[in-house]
């Protein structure tokens, strides 16, 4: 399978961070998104604007091209066409709503008047086109405590050349500065936000595990929308077209849901995304979805499950039985199954405490999808893949693709597949632990090489085309009754077992005479050191 990422240069991301830092004293860190990413939204749409502009300009002069003409009248009146611009998914900009405008009046007093003005007429402009796009550029800057100067210099900043897209068309240069300034105020945030930001390597690798090549793609607690954008570079990687997948979204916090409409738009792609609490409010009753790809909130206490109706779809049972009000993880999962296509796919971020916890209004739904052949595969994380929560986490796969009829996909029912990548890995820095491309290959050709038919299908398993084997302390397949005897518990470290041992080849005695003569070396230095020490306490 050809998987690859774009790695951003590192000094290119401490120029950025040291930035933002400059807006230090006057807004909190994780308030900065608030402020340079919606900056970050209008250069994007600004230029893209302008390369469209020159580019009809250069078809006018042209006298190959079927635009040619000489007629100045007639050139303004294309160059002015809305539609030689939206066939494009371009807008024309007004000029006062233009990065080039507020860069050439960025050492003004009232710049920040400026850029409030700037995104109330560019709002306007994307509303006109796209409804769904109305108000996701408040008037901030006014009423900021930023001086001009702060302001000024953040404008400055996004000026520089390595940070355009005209200058550099053939490199997502603004989405990876989103991507990482989305990043980084999500760890300033912390854990205490409310919000979890999913890092780049697991939100690669949930995409990968599922392949989402077309359909309709959910995520209930879509964030700034990383899940949708990763599932956009795998389908530019495996040369898929955007066309063919459509994204529905939901999200709790609406400064949250700005920032994910500004990251989608500036991706081109169109999706519907709402506001609301998916867990009470869930805006997409009748969407069933072919892939899911979400990482919900852990473990939410009191959500007041007490509010859902009797009769709520989701519910695989009474409401008492089947929901707590101290855990939410079963509601969510409840709430993807219902969402799920008849060959739909989910892949979900939970917490670890899911797989094993005997809470009456959890496990009944875990015994239930374990029962009626839901879990397809579960996958346990390693330590400090999140820096923004310490609580440990593990993936499930959740489908209603496991009776082999697709041609595609072997008949697994019966069957779940455990994983356990907790030794892997790799540390970034003293608190981050990422998942690098063998890591994320290793996994996901387990999962396919177990799940795909080699027979019919034998270029869709990947690595080797031989069938899955168990490999002791990394994955093992195992049945329903398995499960059912291990009280349906679902941590993957029950099924694996241990990594097997290599065996060196000395024989036991052998090997225990090495030992013994190494310890009492040891014991002896231990000794001489000790007289040693007491010998230069004497000196005193």
């Amino acid at each position: 399978m050809a998987k690859n990422t774009t790695k951003a240069d590192i000094n290119f991301e401490q120029e950025l961070w040291k930035a933002a830092n400059e807006l230090r004293g006057a807004v909190a860190e994780n308030q900065y998104k608030d402020y340079i990413l919606p900056l970050i939204f209008l250069k994007h749409i600004s230029e893209r604007y302008e390369m469209r502009k020159d580019e009809i300009k250069k078809k006018l002069n042209d006298q190959t091209s079927d635009y040619y003409t000489l007629d100045e009248e007639e050139q303004n009146y294309v160059l002015e066409d809305p539609d030689e611009y939206l066939s494009k998914n371009v807008y024309i900009i007004p000029e006062k709503a233009t990065f080039q405008y507020l860069q050439d009046n960025a050492e003004q007093d009232n710049i920040k008047v400026l850029v409030d003005e700037a995104f109330d007429i560019l709002d306007e402009t994307l509303a006109a086109n796209r409804p769904d796009l109305k108000g996701i550029l408040p008037r901030i800057f006014v009423k900021s405590q930023l001086t001009a100067k702060q302001v000024a210099g953040l404008i400055n900043l996004l000026s520089n050349p390595k940070l355009s897209e005209k200058e550099n068309p053939d490199s997502d240069i603004l989405g990876r500065v989103y991507e990482y300034y989305i990043g980084k105020f999500a760890i300033a945030e912390g854990s205490g936000a409310g919000q979890f930001f999913t890092p780049g390597s697991i939100v690669r690798l949930l995409v990968e595990l599922i392949e989402p090549y077309e359909g309709k793609i959910f995520d209930a607690a879509c964030g700034s929308g990383g899940m949708f954008v990763q599932s956009l570079k795998f389908l530019q990687a495996h040369g898929g077209d955007k066309k063919n997948i459509s994204i529905y979204g939901q999200e709790r916090y609406d400064g949250t849901l700005r920032l994910c409409k500004m990251n989608l738009a500036l991706r081109d792609l169109s999706f519907d995304v709402r506001l609301g609490d998916s867990l009470l409010q869930d805006k997409f009753p009748d969407l069933k979805a072919d892939f899911i790809i979400v990482n919900p909130p852990f473990n939410v206490s009191q959500w007041h499950p007490e509010d859902l109706p009797e009769n709520d779809p989701r519910l695989f049972g009474p409401k008492e039985e089947f929901t707590t009000d101290g855990n939410a993880n079963y509601m969510w999962m409840q709430t993807f199954w219902h969402h799920l296509s008849d060959k739909g796919t989910a892949a979900v971020v939970m917490a670890n405490g899911a797989m094993t916890s005997n809470n009456k209004g959890e496990k009944n739904v875990r015994q239930l999808m374990v029962e009626k052949n839901m879990v397809d595969c579960i996958v346990r994380l390693p330590d400090k893949l999140f820096l923004t929560t310490g609580i440990p986490a593990c993936i499930f796969i959740l489908s209603k693709n496991r009776d082999g009829k697709d041609g595609i996909h072997r008949k697994r029912t019966g069957e779940i597949l455990f994983i356990d990548t907790s030794k892997m890995g790799t540390m970034e820095s003293r608190k981050l632990r990422v998942f690098n491309e063998q890591d994320i290959n290793k996994i996901t050709d387990t999962y396919h090489a177990w799940r795909n038919d080699a027979e019919r299908q034998p270029e869709l398993v990947s690595g080797s085309h031989n069938e899955y084997k168990n490999t002791d302390g990394f994955s093992y397949s195992a049945t329903l009754e398995e499960v059912q005897n291990q009280d349906y518990k679902l941590t993957p470290g029950i099924y694996v077992g241990a990594e097997a041992v290599e065996d060196d080849g000395i024989p036991f005695e052998e090997k225990m005479q090495s030992l013994q003569k190494q310890l009492k070396q040891q014991f002896a230095e231990g000794d001489r050191l000790q007289k040693e020490i007491l010998a230069n306490f004497e000196k005193f």
